[in-house]
């Protein structure tokens, strides 16, 4: 997680320089105390009064007009991690031949902080040999690098070269602050609402976003696991992770159920339906018609069905969506299915409930257990739950 960690974030003279804005903001929305340097080629695109805006104290773009007479040591020896967007073929070349010439080429060679370096230039320079020979010594030397994207670049031209999203910079950064203690486990993650078709347009269907499942999957996937991400979600998902994209609870459990011998950690965090229609009309029933009867019938229980097929070992998750006596309610449900854990949330309450970017819980674990998780994001609500994760399996 980025709550508490300094984070310096490098802007260098590139028409992508715009989206450090953007970048700054995310790493502050997610905790992160930002300190942005620009290189004097930076400032030409985007101006240190606007990042300062943004970030957590002023922007700094020099070696010798600031207050501190050797600024670049306090930088790199205070960062937790450098983040470098966008990265140019100059910064890529100069920080692979160890030359200091401005404050952020200088911080760079002053840390021991983890560094990230995030590319943007035209297709051609991105694919120089020069260029790939600075990105291959950079990454033997541990530097990670956010690959750029395919998309439109400066001139109105296409190809490689485009700075990645802002959204997929902060997962790297996250990433690589995150402990590995996940490291060689096989997380299997299921998120999102399910819909139960009556007919071709219509469907049964709850609130859920999918939002906390998918955080749990990149916060697992940060801390090392190989992911499988069931979901009914079209939310994105970060690089790296498995995904199967369903609909039904029937699809949710067919996937699940062929999943889950494989997996070392289970994490059922998806709504899924409890009931569906017993019938599915073939064409769109019409309103001159009158409303139809809907019978319906019980979907599987995966949790229940996970748990009792499970391997010695495995570590089972479950969630408790409710509104009201929710540690009790979801007490029972732990004891019944046969989880190690359940999060419980009330998603009536303000902030807490379905598609908000934020998440109350409480984790309680079978062996009598309990964590209070206060209201945050659903990220850290879901580094919570891996944190319990982890115990158990130390246990």
């Amino acid at each position: 997680m980025l709550a508490g960690r300094r984070v310096l974030v490098g802007v260098c003279g590139g028409i992508a320089a715009y989206k450090a804005v953007e970048l700054c903001r995310r790493l502050v929305d997610a905790g992160a105390h930002v300190v942005p340097v620009l290189t004097e080629d930076g400032a030409r695109f985007v101006g240190p009064v606007t990042l300062s805006s943004v970030a957590s104290q002023k922007a700094m773009t020099s070696l010798w007009d600031e207050d501190d007479p050797i600024p670049h040591t306090r930088l790199g020896q205070s960062a937790d991690v450098i983040v470098v967007a966008p990265a140019t073929a100059r910064l890529l070349g100069s920080y692979a031949a160890g030359i200091s010439d401005d404050l952020l080429t200088a911080t760079l060679l002053a840390t021991r902080a983890p560094v990230v370096v995030c590319p943007a230039m035209h297709t051609e320079m991105w694919e120089h040999p020069a260029v790939r020979h600075n990105v291959s010594v950079l990454r033997a030397r541990g530097v990670h690098v956010v690959h750029p994207a395919v998309g439109r670049l400066a001139g109105g031209d296409e190809g490689t070269g485009r700075l990645a999203e802002a959204a997929d910079i902060v997962e790297a950064v996250t990433a690589v602050l995150a402990p590995k203690d996940l490291a060689g486990l096989h997380v299997l993650v299921t998120a999102g609402g399910t819909r139960e078709p009556i007919d071709p347009v219509r469907f049964l269907g709850n609130r859920s976003s999918g939002k906390q499942g998918h955080a749990l999957a990149a916060e697992a996937h940060a801390r090392g696991a190989t992911v499988t991400l069931v979901t009914a979600s079209r939310l994105a998902v970060p690089g790296g992770i498995d995904v199967i994209r369903i609909d039904t609870a029937a699809d949710m459990a067919r996937e699940v159920l062929q999943r889950c011998d494989a997996a070392d950690v289970i994490v059922l965090a998806a709504a899924v339906a409890d009931f569906r229609p017993k019938a599915v009309a073939d064409q769109k029933l019409p309103k001159a018609d009158g409303v139809p009867d809907v019978i319906l019938e019980p979907t599987t229980d995966i949790a229940a069905a996970v748990g009792g097929r499970r391997r010695t070992g495995q570590i089972l998750v479950g969630f408790a969506a409710e509104t009201e006596d929710v540690v009790a309610h979801a007490g029972s449900k732990l004891a019944a299915k046969g989880l190690d854990l359940i999060v419980a949330n009330d998603v009536s309450a303000a902030g807490a409930g379905f598609d908000t970017d934020t998440n109350a819980a409480v984790i309680l674990g079978a062996d009598g257990s309990r964590t209070d998780v206060a209201l945050t994001t659903k990220r850290a609500v879901a580094a919570a739950v891996l944190d319990a994760v982890a115990r158990r399996r130390a246990e």
